[in-house]
């Protein structure tokens, strides 16, 4: 019964979200809700400037719809469940207004990054008072072993930390066709088996239902894509994966899970410091699938390329967890 609601929920998620698409991708190119393409960018992405984007809110609408029907026929709205619809909606809302300010507005950065940090703490620490008046565990675990450590008020610092730069981490990623959602994928898949592998079936049927969505996604953000997910979609994502990763137990092992998120985001950082110190780039363009994109690899081969090491990742991570 249980691997059946699993198998229903990916399908209804892929659906859904397959479904909204031709509705809503013609409405956004209506709208004019094209996406701006930065000029510092590698020129043949100038080519998809006018794509439709924000399309992130096929695939919330489609995880918010599977999770609340399959919820509710197979369990009930729990906590968790309630925690995890609040995170990827805030963070959802915060992006679209992110995206909203490029598009309609045509300010290229959208928010500020002090008004973006200020949204994604805000979201954060009121995760952390729910999060604590329920009494879930503030301890963290090293993965492959029985140690663990209670941080107390420090997990708090834990929290804002994680889903700040969780959320940022998977929106450096979202830059090339189909990359953020084949990666988000696997990733979700992963933490679906690791939730399931803990008896938490709410968590399971968020995590696949995640997984349904962005595979649906990916049927019309594939290369050559017909919409992005924009901020809309990565900051949800982001969001959520962190959230899935707190409520599991599994904060530590989310980075190597999302250890194509991680990789991204060192690549920026690595970048930003050799160039302010030194002068040097060490790549030619960052996040990392830009400097492939530079060195002559096509699009597509990045993208596979970066899903199977994500996929290498999500397999270490739930071998560490359930077999070591």
């Amino acid at each position: 019964m249980l691997e059946q609601a699993i198998l229903i929920t990916i399908a209804m998620g892929f659906l859904i979200s397959v479904l909204l698409s031709p509705l809503i991708i013609p409405f956004l190119r209506r709208l004019k809700f094209g996406q701006s393409i930065r000029e510092e960018g590698p020129k043949s992405h100038q080519k998809k400037s006018g794509t439709p984007t924000m399309g992130g809110v096929m695939i919330i609408f489609a995880i918010l719809i599977t999770t609340i029907v399959m919820t509710g026929k197979y369990s009930q709205l729990s906590v968790e469940m309630y925690l995890l619809l609040f995170v990827t909606l805030g963070y959802g809302l915060l992006g679209f207004l992110d995206d909203f300010i490029k598009v309609v507005m045509k300010r290229n950065l959208g928010l500020t990054s002090r008004q973006k940090l200020l949204g994604q703490v805000i979201i954060a620490i009121i995760f952390y008072i729910v999060y604590t008046q329920y009494d879930f565990s503030t301890e963290i675990s090293i993965p492959g072993t029985s140690f663990s450590l209670d941080l107390g008020w420090g997990y708090v610092v834990l929290v804002i930390f994680m889903l700040v730069g969780g959320s940022n981490a998977v929106n450096l990623t979202d830059g090339l066709d189909g990359l953020l959602s084949g990666t988000a994928a696997i990733a979700f898949g992963a933490f679906a088996v690791l939730a399931w592998n803990q008896s938490q079936l709410d968590v399971a049927i968020f995590s696949v239902a995640v997984v349904g969505a962005v595979l649906g996604f990916l049927v019309f953000n594939a290369h050559p894509a017909k919409v992005f997910m924009g901020d809309t979609g990565s900051l949800a994502l982001g969001g959520a994966i962190v959230a899935i990763a707190i409520l599991t137990k599994l904060e530590i092992l989310l980075v190597l899970i999302g250890g194509v998120f991680v990789i991204e985001t060192l690549s920026v950082i690595i970048q930003v410091i050799s160039f302010k110190t030194t002068g040097k780039r060490i790549f030619k363009m960052s996040p990392l699938h830009h400097h492939y994109e530079l060195v002559g690899w096509s699009e597509w081969r990045v993208v596979v390329t970066f899903w199977s090491i994500g996929l290498i990742f999500a397999v270490l991570g739930i071998y560490i967890e359930v077999w070591l």
